[in-house]
């Protein structure tokens, strides 16, 4: 199987833990996207659900395939969420935000009972941080809130510089929320929980790409096949 075929295989294995009635949280990318279309031909074949989508992007991509939605204003307690990464380490903390949802993709997911992640194996990594930290930002202050992440992941051990995330025009790379984002380039984050803490509590920080004790197993394919890793397994890890 080529990349796309490895992320369709991990998005079909997902379907596994869809049960009729739930009520679903849709993740954004191009993984997320595999699921959505596979879900969508299991609702035409009658399973009846609901879902919530984490970005404008899903929100089209499931109304035209037929994908019943809501909102979390309507329906605030979701069942489950299967949502793709950028990073996936053994006990399951996440990068995420490559595609820029990882504000609503956390809202999303935090409203879940449970969280699924499906990624193809290149996505497995032994520790997060090869992958920029996406951290959302509101664009007043922009500078002191750069500094004060750059401060934040260095006192956290990752030391690391930020960079605005712009379009293809050069202009900044606006969220669905208005926001822009910094990419923080660390290549390797020593302590995933201490950074999370440091870029909270920064006035100008939004949200951050770390996703830490939200996803309960990950499935992930290769050329082989899929497998599924859970919190209880000791899964084999690429170095």
């Amino acid at each position: 199987m080529n990349i796309d075929q490895q992320k369709r295989a991990a998005a079909a294995r997902a379907l596994e833990f869809v049960e009729p009635g739930m009520r679903l949280g849709l993740g954004t990318g191009s993984t997320a996207r595999h699921f959505v279309e596979l879900l969508a031909e299991r609702v035409r074949e009658g399973l009846r659900i609901v879902a919530v989508p984490t970005s404008e992007e899903t929100q089209r991509d499931a109304q035209r395939l037929g994908v019943p939605l809501t909102s979390l204003d309507e329906t605030p307690a979701l069942d489950l969420t299967v949502d793709g990464a950028d990073e996936i380490a053994p006990d399951l903390a996440l990068v995420k935000g490559g595609g820029g949802a990882l504000l609503r993709e956390k809202i999303v997911a935090s409203a879940s009972a449970s969280m699924v992640v499906i990624a193809d194996e290149s996505k497995w990594v032994r520790v997060l941080g090869r992958f920029p930290l996406p951290i959302e930002v509101v664009p007043f202050g922009l500078a002191a809130t750069r500094a004060a992440i750059e401060a934040a992941a260095a006192a956290a051990g990752s030391p690391g510089r930020a960079e605005l995330r712009k379009r293809k025009d050069a202009a900044p790379f606006v969220t669905d929320s208005g926001h822009w984002i910094l990419d923080a380039h660390l290549d390797r984050i020593a302590d995933p929980q201490a950074l999370a803490d440091r870029l909270s509590g920064i006035p100008g920080v939004v949200e951050h790409g770390l996703f830490i004790g939200l996803a309960q197993a990950a499935v992930l394919a290769d050329a082989d096949g899929v497998r599924i890793v859970s919190k209880q397994a000791s899964p084999r890890v690429h170095s």
